[in-house]
């Protein structure tokens, strides 16, 4: 039989007074109580309980047994209370890791989080390096690109598009590619982990897809880096779209073949496990998405 099944049916026929009562309050059979309490003796190896006809008593073990195993009891209860306080109310330390491209985007979700959630502390970690989120310790991922096959949950919070763009000095000095084949003349800004390697991927008009094989002179994991390569004439950019659209909206930078659009990809939230999930990382996911759902026109 389960122990603290019948810790619990011990302690109410001490409580009670007797096998019956007990049954009658946990609503079971005189019999399964007699059951439980005759485990126990089993498994101790010693009486609990000195039974008559009239009445039950506590032995000298009993009484001991009885008064350490309410104590464990009430911890249990305790602990059941906090568990369900804590899953309540978001707390303790949210680690989160992401690229640093995002971050402008971040920031004001984090801080909005901080501000309506201040029981949760924020482990904030930027970096361009793949990470075992299991292993690092890592609530939440945020990614820009594909995730691997992986047991991994992934949460999408909105689509979004790269944008090829080089600066008005690149174009005074280069004839601006019109079609994706043409791209392969041009020194070409590239970033490591682009998901299709040297191969940068367009949809046409009639959303077909085409594809261009790319060289150049400069790979980073740092799109920082390349943006800025790009608006010193460097070469072209396959630059996401929330890395230049300001550099766009203020001429720093040009679209090149606006007839074509970059394929469509996702900035994703990745934890460990869905049905398990602290109530600290499902807020700030719903927070997350809810926010994004602004930025899914422009990033597309």
């Amino acid at each position: 039989m389960d122990r603290l099944t019948s810790l619990v049916v011990f302690g109410r026929v001490v409580e009670c007074g007797g096998f019956s009562a007990a049954a009658r309050r946990l609503k079971m059979s005189v019999t399964m109580v007699s059951n439980h309490v005759q485990a126990l003796e089993n498994h101790l190896g010693v009486r609990l309980l000195n039974r008559t006809t009239r009445k039950v008593s506590l032995t000298e073990t009993g009484k001991y047994y009885y008064e350490r195993s309410a104590q464990i009891l009430i911890d249990l209860e305790d602990a059941d209370q906090a568990a369900a306080a804590l899953s309540a109310t978001p707390r303790g330390m949210l680690k989160i890791y992401t690229s640093s491209a995002i971050v402008p985007l971040l920031l004001p979700v984090i801080s909005e989080y901080m501000a309506l959630f201040p029981s949760v502390s924020v482990d904030f970690d930027v970096g361009e390096r793949a990470v075992d989120m299991i292993e690092d310790g890592y609530d939440l991922l945020i990614r820009t690109t594909p995730l691997p096959d992986s047991t991994l949950i992934v949460r999408k919070l909105t689509a979004w598009r790269h944008i090829l763009v080089c600066s008005p000095e690149y174009l005074r000095a280069h004839a601006a590619p019109t079609t994706p084949a043409e791209i392969s003349r041009h020194n070409c800004l590239r970033y490591t982990y682009y998901p299709y390697g040297d191969e940068w991927r367009f949809e046409d008009a009639k959303g077909r897809q085409k594809s261009a094989k790319v060289g150049g002179n400069l790979v980073s994991n740092s799109a920082e880096t390349l943006r800025y390569m790009a608006l010193t004439g460097q070469g072209i950019f396959l630059a996401p779209s929330f890395v230049v659209f300001e550099d766009l909206a203020e001429g720093r930078l040009m679209r090149m073949m606006p007839e074509y659009r970059a394929v469509e990809l996702s900035i994703n939230a990745v934890y460990p496990n869905r049905s398990h999930q602290p109530t600290k990382v499902r807020l700030f996911v719903d927070l997350l998405a809810e926010r994004f759902s602004k930025h899914r026109k422009w990033m597309t």
